[in-house]
């Protein structure tokens, strides 16, 4: 088949930044890794395997006619919803750092959310194009938001309310696309910031994490909530402009936790520069410049379900990003989100790679009709 326009826009830059990401975990695991296993390349090695693993189920998902995900949706759906209730289920839900987010499943740690958030892609676009001539009837606009307010509880009960951000962000944006009201659109986003306002107030950890995003670097925080944040912008103010080379990252050597997950882009800025972040930046941009592309491209041709995917898919990799790097830079308060093709994790790049293999079996699809 022809190598369209679209098909570099996404692929060449996701190969990029597959590399880019095995490079950096790498880089930035490597005394951490040392340290716990005996082997500087046990995370780099595992990341590996998470990543072949991806390729393999992105390839299964560019086999598999879009049509078959539409019709199927809701098993994923109802698979993702069992995955976030045996979570809590002793012996079964695994604990680390004090949340419950994963399932081990032999060298694989499973995490629901992020399954989670591909099965709600794939089910509120389905259910928009099935409902598409009532949309705006109060009986269909519940039925999703009850959905959500289900999956909310259980990713929030984990705790973990950076994922609960997104999926609600997916469900409201693919909703809104698919032609709900500006008035419905607005007493969403209030309902959604009053559900944040009193998760982040009722919560001791959340609140000291504002607080610490306010002033990271205040004696009474710096020690304890701003830990994370403060040794993050030292590490993006060691950069600079070119770097100070790749694997001679200071922080990463036991001063910034979760170096080679939710905060491995400021150890890609110390090691690459700014220079080095906003490449990375560029390759996101141009990637999503491809999906949006696809998604238009399916709507032209009267494919509802595959554009409304296609755009949920861009909104999960945009906000992600954006999120992450947002709280690496110390515009955002403190939350654990992986940087999407670049973090160290199995499910979420396994997850992210499935989605793309989608995308681009959509993209084939729209060639042919």
């Amino acid at each position: 088949m022809k190598i369209s326009k679209n098909d570099i826009l996404i692929i060449l830059p996701l190969s990029i930044l597959l590399i880019l990401g095995l490079v950096m975990v790498t880089s930035s695991s490597i005394y951490i890794a040392d340290d716990m296993t005996s082997n500087p390349f046990h995370f780099a090695q595992r990341q590996t395997l998470f990543v072949s693993m991806g390729l393999i189920a992105m390839l299964i998902f560019l086999v598999l006619p879009s049509d078959f995900l539409y019709r199927t949706d809701w098993v994923f759906m109802l698979l993702s919803i069992f995955l976030l209730i045996i979570l809590f289920i002793p012996d079964i839900g695994t604990s680390v750092n004090g949340s419950i987010r994963w399932i081990r499943i032999g060298p694989i740690n499973v995490q629901p959310s992020e399954i989670c958030k591909f099965s709600l892609i794939l089910y509120i676009s389905g259910y928009s194009v099935r409902r598409m001539s009532e949309i705006n009837s109060l009986r269909s606009f519940l039925k999703p938001l009850i959905l959500l307010f289900i999956i909310s509880i259980l990713i929030m009960a984990q705790p973990d309310l950076g994922s609960t951000a997104i999926v609600c962000v997916l469900v409201v944006g693919i909703l809104f696309y698919a032609g709900i009201s500006f008035s419905q659109l607005t007493l969403l986003i209030l309902l959604i910031s009053l559900l944040g306002y009193l998760a982040i107030t009722t919560s001791p950890m959340r609140l000291a994490r504002v607080l610490a995003f306010t002033d990271p670097f205040a004696v009474d925080v710096v020690q304890k909530a701003g830990w994370q944040l403060s040794n993050s912008l030292i590490s993006i103010g060691q950069g600079g402009w070119l770097g100070v080379g790749l694997g001679n990252s200071f922080q990463k050597s036991f001063f910034l936790p979760e170096a080679h997950t939710d905060f491995i882009f400021a150890i890609l800025v110390e090691e690459l520069g700014i220079i080095g972040g906003l490449f990375l930046i560029i390759l996101f941009v141009i990637m999503l410049i491809g999906l949006m592309s696809v998604a238009f491209e399916s709507f032209k041709k009267g494919r509802l379900f595959q554009g409304y995917t296609v755009f949920g898919i861009f909104l999960l990799i945009s906000m992600q990003t954006l999120l992450n790097i947002g709280v690496n830079i110390g515009l955002l308060p403190t939350k654990g989100l992986t940087l999407p093709f670049i973090s160290y994790g199995g499910t979420s790049i396994i997850i992210m790679l499935s989605l793309m293999g989608i995308v681009l079996r959509i993209n084939n699809e729209n060639k042919i009709l």
